[in-house]
């Protein structure tokens, strides 16, 4: 099977619908799409007209920059931030630049490694969040407009669907479910969906490497066949990220793939080349006229517009634009407004991305086990001509084949985002990180580990002494789980009034090393996060027939058994309560909460 050959189904739902993916990229932004009608195989397409786009017309993405006023008003945002107009009322006004936010929404176990950039501050009085909303209402906006106009029935389309329509939003491989709620929040925040649970489930996400994913395979840009047993490495090189995946074809008729191993990311995107490049330009120009903020500013916008994205070879001389083309510094090395660069010292602003991603890419190969694999380098980092003859240099001996497409997949996440949502063929996926929840055990004076935390050991209303903190895995990291995968654990709950059945149990990641520890306190704290939670009401379990006496004190308790049940083979997990009430099953899934019961396991 060719991946040129490869057929979407025609929708299949019974009304009209519309589908938007959203990728908020670090530097730069896109909006895809498709409109859903029964019956028709959905086409995907790009949002292309943003407001004020300074650009040509047709330019799929636009800068992921925003300013506010002093009153946190959202003054231009996305490509008017471009505008000269725009930027000359920004330094009259004071306005505040916000650009690269989306980092600030990295899991704090994914550590930065900054290699000279710096983060900018968010606001004072608004949230990483709500800036992040902001900039999604924008994209939001720009998106209807664009339908409106695009279409002939634009206007009456848009009113068929608006109340239904369903979002999917991209993030990096490494981002979890906090981020992912946080994100979900943002699109409330953003006015893209109502503050419901209905309105919250119209949100989907989709990992970057998996977008990129199904962009290439949808368009043709894969491997050259598609055969079971293939494997093959998805590198989408962003401006802030480099996201790694890796698949293997499963089935072909139809097409089935499944993940390798634990898509990996990297904080070593373009952006980092840029502030390499302005550490060394602001050395080579201290004291001079270029020596402003603004001018900065300038020289780094043209470096990125031309000399990064130009960079071949390091024995040739390069030029970044500083001024007007009549400017001249000989002790600078200005000549027609081009200062002189030594190509050694641009390609060494490449040296911290190149190297990340050979690691990456090399990690990648090493968990699959196989002697060859080839990877496909997209984003639009990938259009470097640089990074990719250093990918092919440094990893051609280790049997990795690099590849890239010859067209322009910057921002072919947002396209593969629909293509998740249309077509889903990853069906197993490889658990990023450990999943479970904490619970009490009955204390075992025999037991050397209940022993040594007998400090900690308390009573129940059953009278029973527990020892807290262990830990049960639900799945451990590296483990493969298909979209069907459903791990299910009996617990109990002891209480001792019916007022206190407002049940809430929080399930935790955790991210350190394995094996996964059967205790909490062996490990660092930080390694445990809150992955989500899940609460209900368990009143109707406690009725005056279900009453239990304790044995020491005669007082009343009840005891609540009910089931944890998880699914992890989407790309975003989903937990939930089950127990049954009256012979009847009964199961229920909430959003997030902070609180951790006493939990017993079933033994």
């Amino acid at each position: 099977m060719s991946s040129s050959t490869i057929n979407r189904r025609p929708y299949s739902g019974t009304r009209t619908s519309l589908v938007i993916a959203i990728d908020v990229g670090t530097t730069f932004s896109g909006v895809s799409y498709a409109v859903l009608r029964p019956g028709e195989v959905p086409f995907i397409q790009g949002v292309t007209r943003f407001p004020d786009q300074g650009r040509i017309i047709g330019d799929k993405k636009v800068p992921s920059v925003l300013f506010y006023d002093d009153d946190l008003e959202v003054r231009a945002a996305g490509a008017s931030t471009e505008d000269p107009n725009v930027i000359s009322d920004a330094e009259d006004e004071g306005w505040r630049k916000v650009e690269h936010f989306k980092l600030h929404l990295r899991p704090t176990s994914m550590r930065l490694e900054t290699n000279g950039l710096k983060l900018g501050s968010i606001p004072l009085g608004k949230t990483a969040t709500e800036v992040f909303g902001d900039f999604l209402a924008y994209l939001y906006q720009s998106a209807v407009s664009f339908i409106k106009e695009a279409h002939v029935d634009g206007p009456a389309l848009w009113k068929s669907v608006e109340e239904h329509v369903e979002f999917v939003l991209s993030h990096p491989n490494g981002w979890e479910g906090h981020q992912q709620q946080l994100m979900r929040m943002a699109a409330v925040y953003g006015g893209l969906v109502p503050d419901s649970s209905a309105g919250r489930g119209r949100v989907r996400f989709v990992s970057e490497g998996e977008a990129s994913l199904h962009s290439c395979l949808a368009n043709g840009l894969g491997p050259e066949t598609l055969e079971p047993g293939n494997a093959f490495i998805i590198a989408d090189a962003g401006g802030g990220t480099l996201d790694i995946s890796t698949y293997e074809i499963c089935a072909t008729m139809p097409l089935k793939i499944q993940e390798l191993a634990p898509p990996d990311c990297r904080f070593a995107g373009s952006v980092f080349v840029n502030r390499s490049a302005q550490t060394m330009l602001q050395e080579k120009l201290q004291g001079s006229r270029y020596d402003t903020p603004s001018a900065m500013d300038f020289i780094i916008q043209e470096f990125d517009r031309t000399t990064k994205r130009l960079f071949s070879n390091p024995s040739k001389v390069q030029w970044v634009t500083v001024g007007g083309p009549g400017e001249r510094n000989n002790v600078l090395g200005v000549r027609s407004g081009k200062l002189k660069l030594d190509g050694t010292e641009v390609a060494k602003c490449f040296e911290f991305s190149v190297q990340q991603a050979v690691d990456a890419i090399k990690q990648q190969k090493e968990t699959t086990g196989r002697d060859k694999i080839d990877v496909w380098l997209v984003g639009g980092f990938a259009a470097s001509p640089w990074l990719f003859d250093q990918l092919k240099t440094e990893l051609g001996p280790h049997g990795i084949n690099i590849y890239r497409p010859d067209t322009n997949t910057s921002k072919a996440v947002a396209d593969g985002a629909v293509g998740y949502y249309l077509d889903r063929w990853v069906t197993a996926r490889v658990a990023k990180l450990s999943c479970g929840t904490n619970f009490c055990t009955d204390f075992d004076p025999k037991n050397s580990e209940h022993t040594k935390r007998k400090s900690a050991t308390y009573r129940q209303p059953s009278g029973r002494l527990v020892v807290p903190n262990q830990f049960y895995c639900f799945v451990a990291k590296g483990t493969k789980v298909s979209e069907t995968s459903v791990v299910k654990k009996g617990f109990f709950w002891e209480i001792t009034s019916p007022s206190t059945t407002a049940f809430q149990t929080t399930m935790l990641s955790y991210n350190g090393d394995l094996p996964v520890p059967h205790w909490m306190d062996t490990k660092p704290s930080d390694q445990f996060k809150n992955l989500c939670t899940i609460d209900a009401d368990l009143s109707p379990l406690c009725r005056p027939s279900t009453i239990r006496r304790s044995p020491a004190t005669n007082e009343p308790y009840w005891r609540v058994d009910f089931e944890i049940e998880v699914k992890f083979g989407l790309t975003e997990y989903e937990a939930r309560i089950q127990w049954v009430e009256d012979v009847t099953p009964v199961a229920i899934r909430k959003d997030i909460r902070s609180s951790l019961p006493a939990l017993h396991r079933v033994s």
